[in-house]
């Protein structure tokens, strides 16, 4: 018995070696690999069978770790937090796909219980795929990937409900439902309570007893204590043991083990949640394909196109741009592996099962192997569907007229953290220069601390021309979207193809396509890529060698402080894990507000970490002000410090609490 259970494990390993390998070479993601292996290996394929019974036992603790590693990620205060932002957009989402999806699969037919199944599964995305795929693509960093990677991985904590509600529905009579389901919502209840409180006054002094040990051994063991613990605690509840383990991690998040509780816990996560999907792959039945493969796409077609609307209008309702809102719908179109599963928990439930599971799962599989496809050509496809778009959203900078009247100046596409570096070096140097920024939140704040930038896209002809493209002295780009990139240096070959360009590229391998493309200069990512553009664009406009050296010479001596004054966006102030975080951020003063008539030496004072950047009054803006000025209506403050303290400084000048982030 033992030889033979040892040969089934070489077996098994023997396969999901070669085929993950495989699946690696040809940028395949693994989990669709591990499904592979579970086709192949499984009682409904020909060749080779392992043991399904063995492998669901240890599979099912793949979830548990899966989901531990999740509540890892989002402590209570982070998702209390987000409440308002990221996290509204992903409930949206998934709460929207689950009822949309599960009326039109109970029309057709289906049953309620198992309809609400299909629709739970079909809300869910790959975060693998997204992430990789972006990545490939350069696209991490843009707009629309961080925001439909954040959404992907906020879906995480949003499918944790479903865990306990599926195994009622399968329980459950038809005229039970109800009991059960508020018992179970009952039993969630306690458990969260019973966590949280066990969590709060014994977890943290139990892992700071084990780390004075300063053993290894004992830690890896406590952790596996710990999550398996919380795990059968909710089992007795009568629950699934993975929302146990999500509640343990998402309370060790709260606490300074929580990294190396993960760095512990990783390795058994990644081997059980790879048995997993192959466990799930043992579920599909190659039989049965022939007869529903006309129903398994006709469920992908949906479930790319249902997504991809939900997503896009919850999206452009936000306030987000509609080819950014369409190119995030297309990131969170694909199906994902948490959607297996909610459909393995379903399966066995009771409450989805025989061929409507199998259309389910290859739905999800088609979506797959067709969403990277759509993500590769999301560009394309935005652009030829919304090619009016700049019209409308670029009427601020159209109608200005402030850009062509501009003259010799230098246009930025893109404001984030290394635009903003380059023009606080052309504003000290008194050059002018226009920014273009997609982001309103940061595009909000440099207009009111007077930068001259706008919330346009850079990559479009119309938006080019207005901001004085023509007698532009030089231009850069600084964002790291290769696409957008790209099609900017083709507008500015077919208007200017004798104009400067510096591109900034996070990956050297795209440096020979942006310079075929039409950059003048390409500036690979360093730890200093703003200073390394700011100097090889000063360098262009002629300042003196000297002086450049100076310049960065002062800021590496002072700790790169120019480099902190950035503006940051609503998420990435959210997300930033460190309270003490520098942001730099504008506070406006009105007519009756606290602060007027004060100097600012007298509103600075309590803050000993907070420091005056610009003073701007009448359009026009004071770099570091004299501390005996006192404000008057209408003045805007620009200061940098931890948001802590900058928040209290706003209540105390404005008398309004902070709303930023909300």
């Amino acid at each position: 018995m033992a030889e033979h259970a040892l040969t089934q494990l070489l077996m098994l390993l023997g396969a999901t070696v070669t085929v993950v390998l495989l699946f690696q070479k040809l940028r395949i993601p693994p989990s669709l690999a591990y499904l592979a292996v579970g086709v192949a290996l499984g009682a409904n394929t020909a060749g080779p069978v392992v043991s399904e019974h063995y492998i669901r036992i240890i599979a099912e603790y793949g979830i548990v770790f899966l989901l531990f590693t999740i509540g890892l990620n989002y402590s209570v205060s982070q998702i209390y937090a987000l409440r308002h932002t990221i996290l509204s957009l992903g409930t949206a989402q998934v709460v929207l796909t689950t009822i949309i999806v599960g009326l039109a699969a109970w029309l057709i037919g289906v049953p309620a219980a198992a309809a609400f199944v299909i629709g739970a599964v079909f809300a869910q995305s790959s975060s693998t795929i997204i992430i990789r795929q972006l990545t490939d693509q350069n696209e991490a960093q843009s707009r629309h990937g961080r925001l439909g990677i954040t959404l992907s991985v906020f879906q995480d904590i949003t499918a944790v409900p479903f865990i306990v509600i599926i195994p009622v529905l399968g329980v459950a009579a038809a005229h039970q439902i109800t009991g059960e389901l508020g018992l179970a919502l009952l039993k969630a209840g306690i458990a969260l309570v019973l966590v949280l409180i066990v969590g709060r006054y014994l977890l943290k002094p139990l892992f700071h007893l084990v780390a004075e040990r300063r053993s290894a051994e004992l830690f890896t063991l406590t952790v596996l204590f710990v999550s398996l613990l919380a795990a059968w605690t909710t089992e007795a509840l009568g629950l699934s043991m993975a929302f146990g383990a999500f509640l343990a991690g998402m309370i060790l998040a709260d606490t300074e083990f929580k990294h190396q509780v993960d760095a512990t816990i990783r390795p058994f996560r990644d081997v059980l949640v790879g048995l997993f999907f192959v466990s799930v792959g043992m579920l599909f039945n190659p039989e049965v394909l022939l007869d529903i493969w006309p129903e398994a796409l006709a469920g992908a077609s949906f479930l790319i196109i249902i997504k991809l609307l939900i997503v896009t209008i919850i999206t452009r309702l936000s306030g987000i741009d509609l080819a950014t809102a369409f190119r995030t719908g297309i990131v969170l179109s694909v199906g994902g592996e948490f959607g297996f599963a909610l459909l393995t928990i379903g399966i066995e439930s009771g409450t989805i099962g025989g061929l409507i599971a199998q259309t389910v799962l290859m739905s999800v599989l088609i979506s797959m192997l067709i969403s990277p496809f759509l993500m590769h050509h999301s560009d394309y496809l935005a652009n030829r569907l919304f090619v009016q778009k700049s019209k409308v959203d670029n009427q601020e900078l159209v109608g200005t007229g402030q850009p062509s009247d501009l003259g010799d100046h230098v246009i930025i596409c893109g404001y984030g953290r290394t635009g903003q570096v380059v023009g606080a070096f052309l504003e000290k140097e008194g050059i002018p220069f226009l920014g273009l920024e997609l982001d309103p939140s940061i595009v909000q704040e440099a207009r009111l601390a007077g930068h001259a930038v706008y919330c346009a896209d850079g990559a479009n002809r119309e938006v080019l021309e207005n901001a004085g493209l023509a007698s532009t002295s030089i231009l850069i780009i600084t964002h790291n979207d290769l696409a957008s990139s790209l099609q900017t240096l083709r507008i500015v070959q077919s208007i200017r193809p004798g104009l400067k360009t510096i591109v900034r590229t996070n990956n050297d391998r795209f440096e020979q396509e942006l310079r075929n493309a039409g950059a003048t200069e390409v500036i690979p990512e360093t730890l200093e890529t703003g200073l390394l553009i700011a100097s090889h664009l000063l360098l262009s406009l002629k300042v003196p060698g000297r002086k450049v050296a100076r310049y960065l010479a002062d800021q590496r001596r002072k700790r790169y402080p120019m480099l902190k004054e950035v503006f940051r966006s609503d998420v990435d102030t959210l997300l930033d894990e460190n309270p003490d975080t520098e942001i730099l951020h504008a506070i406006r003063v009105f007519d009756g507000d606290p602060g007027v008539n004060k100097t600012i030496e007298q509103l600075i004072a309590p803050y000993s970490r907070i420091a005056v950047s610009a003073l701007v009054r009448n359009n026009n803006r004071v770099k570091d002000p004299e501390s005996d000025i006192r404000l008057t209506s209408d003045d805007v403050l620009v200061v940098l410090g931890p948001q802590s303290e900058i928040d209290s400084l706003q209540l105390e000048m404005t008398g309004v609490e902070p709303t930023r982030g909300a």
